[in-house]
């Protein structure tokens, strides 16, 4: 049951209202989280800004979208699990790879490190170790690819928390998490 009301782009304040439109625009529909981040105009735009600035990073769309159902996963959050599905799928991901990508394993070993150490900055709370910050610059990614992985993990902790406060209504084809989330990174 929702706690924070989801804001119908028509009764949302003139900044919501114009944030709302373009979300509308842009995917064809206002999902009910970013209704119900429009509770606060500043919320929403922080949301917003940052998830459109993270989409001119160096990581793909599915590596983003991989990255979220780890954390997703991790946090059980059940909104985030069925946006995500949805829009991993929109961006080309298949059932085996969205499974595997809440599961933080992949068979390309580049993507596998990058989903542990996704897993192990959401486990430790960013204080990951040398070995885990070295395991995946040695499975080929950057400093600006980790960074950018930091980045979007935090995102994601900030959408899954949102809605675990909000009680956000899921208006994706729903997704449970894992009975038991375990983290063996």
């Amino acid at each position: 049951m929702p706690r924070l009301r989801a804001v119908e782009t028509t009764e949302a304040d003139p900044k919501a209202k114009a944030l709302l439109e373009g979300v509308k625009a842009k995917l064809g529909v206002t999902p009910n989280l970013m209704r119900t981040m429009a509770n606060s105009p500043a919320v929403l735009d922080a949301y917003l800004a940052f998830s459109n600035s993270l989409g001119r990073s160096s990581l793909s769309t599915k590596l983003r979208e991989k990255i979220a159902l780890a954390v997703g996963e991790l946090n059980r959050c059940q909104y985030c699990l069925a946006a995500h599905s949805a829009l991993g799928k929109m961006a080309g991901l298949g059932d085996e790879e969205i499974a595997d990508s809440r599961r933080g394993v992949s068979p390309d070993r580049k993507t596998e490190a990058v989903l542990q150490f996704a897993r192990r900055v959401v486990v430790e709370r960013g204080w990951v170790k040398d070995e885990d910050v070295e395991s995946v610059r040695t499975a080929g990614a950057s400093d600006a690819e980790i960074a950018e992985v930091v980045a979007t993990v935090a995102l994601n902790v900030f959408t899954n928390y949102f809605n675990h406060v909000a009680g956000t209504e899921v208006d994706f084809a729903e997704v449970e998490p894992a009975k038991a989330p375990a983290c063996a990174c």
